[in-house]
């Protein structure tokens, strides 16, 4: 891997941004492909969007033998996480093996090389998709609940709250006193669930720094009278944004049932963006 590349995946890692990393694991009867780039351990960068940024897999065209094999794989790894091994071969080859293009089989993704070299080249795709961060602002009941599950969910866990409060956290949570958050935190998802302790301050600071997901808890009414006390105060993209009561309508009444209900919207909002990506 050229150092590019690695700095490239590092920058991309330190962000939080997803991508997909596309390594050219073998290489068969390739003559003029070859020659272009496409050897064993030839890399490229495939951004959420489904572009490829950086690096190199091979082929004429800049890769076109292969490309758009590699890109539907790299969105589909990157829309459920999972990694993909694609073989891209003449059409006579994939006949022999008993496959056709567009078929799996034992793992593998096949595809056809329409270039001239008529060579075969198998692509490893791999998701880099970090871990979203929650971040819980107050220690009710529901704080509590939603931050004892969500690791179970994959998240890391940040518990905010005084203090006084920030110790009902419990150990696995990342602890922050008070709710001030930093611009930066990509894959951030945010809740608040102070329910009556500083709730103007805490939704105050959320609003005010971006993220993949903002939600707060408690009834219409009450939410209703805190967008009226932020007044203009607030970015209008934020508030509109804003999921509030959070959760799903589930029928939930239990501070673990909330919890669980705030969890399933967050997989909803997820799944969401992701069925987007699958279908570009």
């Amino acid at each position: 891997m050229g150092r590019d590349i690695l700095d490239r995946v590092a920058a991309l890692k330190a962000s939080g941004e997803p991508f997909a990393l596309a390594t050219v694991v073998r290489t068969v009867s390739v003559t003029a492909v070859a020659k272009a780039g496409a050897k064993a351990g030839a890399k490229a960068v495939i951004r959420l969007d489904g572009t490829l940024s950086d690096g190199w897999i091979g082929g004429g065209g800049g890769g076109g033998c292969a490309r758009g094999a590699v890109l539907k794989a790299a969105r589909d790894a990157l829309a459920d996480g999972q990694p993909r091994l694609i073989s891209v071969s003449p059409g006579d080859v994939l006949t022999a093996q008993g496959v056709s293009a567009g078929q799996e089989r034992d793992g593998i993704r096949f595809a056809r090389n329409m270039c001239p070299s008529q060579g075969t080249m198998d692509v490893f795709i791999e998701p880099m998709i970090p871990r979203p961060e929650l971040v819980v602002c107050g220690t009710s009941p529901v704080g509590l609940a939603l931050a004892d599950l969500a690791p179970s969910f994959g998240f890391d866990v940040t518990g905010a709250a005084p203090a006084a409060d920030i110790g009902a956290f419990g150990g696995s949570v990342r602890l922050q006193e008070g709710y001030a958050l930093s611009p930066q935190g990509p894959n951030r998802y945010l809740v608040v669930a102070t329910q009556g302790r500083g709730d103007e301050a805490a939704l105050r600071a959320v609003l005010s720094v971006p993220a993949t997901y903002t939600a707060s808890v408690g009834s219409r009414a009450k939410l209703q009278a805190l967008r009226l006390a932020l007044g203009d105060t607030v970015p209008p993209d934020r508030l509109a944004a804003l999921f509030a009561p959070a959760g799903l309508d589930i029928g939930a009444i239990t501070p673990e049932e909330i919890a669980l209900s705030i969890l399933a919207q967050r997989v909803a909002h997820r799944r969401q963006g992701q069925r987007l990506i699958a279908n570009v």
